[in-house]
């Protein structure tokens, strides 16, 4: 049975690749998308709906509650336990997302260092004072991959960050893998080329029917729902921007536009971490691509 990896930029159609490899290979799929762990976050983090699902099962969504703050190594406990109990079991598992940090977690041998408090507490007084980018800045300095990879809303992996930096001695991707450390080393990996103007078009589109489909509606119920409580949730792509909105800080259309911009700049960062790792196999962004991803894996 094979691992298949499907990562790459936002709205670039990992999910129909997915989708279609599952039902050509019988497979079962898990996210690798950091927010669609979470229950009731749904239009703004595309998550498919039942119906889009198309009756192949998928895991690890919907998992938590919204003032849950989830961490790489939590995730990284449940994906490689489903993915060994889906391959035991003889099926094909579909891994599936466009968080880099989850896949290469799941994959490779990570190490997660422990947590010091009182470097963290002070960390988290400096972004509550100073901002995130401030904070941002200094990883740059400090480990320029580590903030390419890490976006300047998530304030908490910001911290994170340079609270390993301080305890360690060490940049925080000094903790990725060496080369040839991978746990699964027969996965098969994809992602799909885009062109980038069409990509910042089906970006600008995928927007507008997210609001089209009650977005704000969604942000507000969560609001109701405790998503201020946590860090990890309230940060995410359009969420933090309908949040600035309804607190009277910014207009709708502002939230919209922010969200839009939001949403190019992560896909350029998703662009540039997937092309780091030479386990992929790029297919064109025209064409069939479960086609083309089968005639890899029969290959392989």
């Amino acid at each position: 049975m094979t691992l298949i990896v499907i990562g790459g930029a936002t709205a670039s159609g990992k999910s129909a690749l997915a989708v279609g490899l599952a039902h050509a290979l019988e497979a079962e799929i898990i996210n690798a998308d950091s927010m669609q762990l979470y229950r009731g976050m749904d239009i703004g983090t595309a998550k498919l709906t039942s119906e889009e699902q198309e009756g192949i099962p998928h895991h690890l969504l919907s998992l938590v509650d919204v003032r849950t703050d989830v961490t790489v190594s939590w995730y990284q406990e449940r994906a490689r336990a489903k993915v060994d109990e889906l391959l035991a079991a003889g099926k094909h598992a579909i891994v599936v997302g466009g968080t880099g940090l989850y896949i290469k977690s799941l994959l490779d041998d990570l190490n997660f260092p422990d947590t010091n408090p009182e470097v963290r507490a002070r960390l988290e007084a400096e972004a509550l004072a100073e901002g995130g980018l401030v904070l941002h800045n200094r990883l740059a300095v400090l480990d320029p991959a580590a903030a390419l990879a890490i976006p300047v809303e998530n304030v908490r992996r910001i911290v994170r960050a340079l609270e390993v930096i301080e305890i360690t001695g060490k940049p925080y991707t000094a903790n990725l893998p060496r080369e040839g450390s991978t746990k699964y080393p027969d996965a098969v990996h994809f992602a799909i080329e885009s062109d980038r103007d069409k990509l910042d078009e089906r970006i600008n589109l995928r927007v507008e029917k997210m609001w089209a489909e009650g977005f704000v509606e969604e942000v507000r119920d969560l609001v109701k729902a405790g998503i201020l409580e946590g860090r990890t949730a309230q940060a995410a792509i359009g969420y933090s921007q309908i949040i600035a909105m309804a607190q009277g800080q910014i207009t709708e259309e502002v939230a919209k536009a922010a969200t839009k911009v939001a949403t190019r700049q992560y896909v350029r960062r998703q662009d540039t971490w997937f092309r780091r790792d030479e386990r992929i196999t790029w297919l064109p962004s025209e064409g069939n691509h479960v086609a083309a991803a089968l005639g890899s894996i029969i290959k392989a």
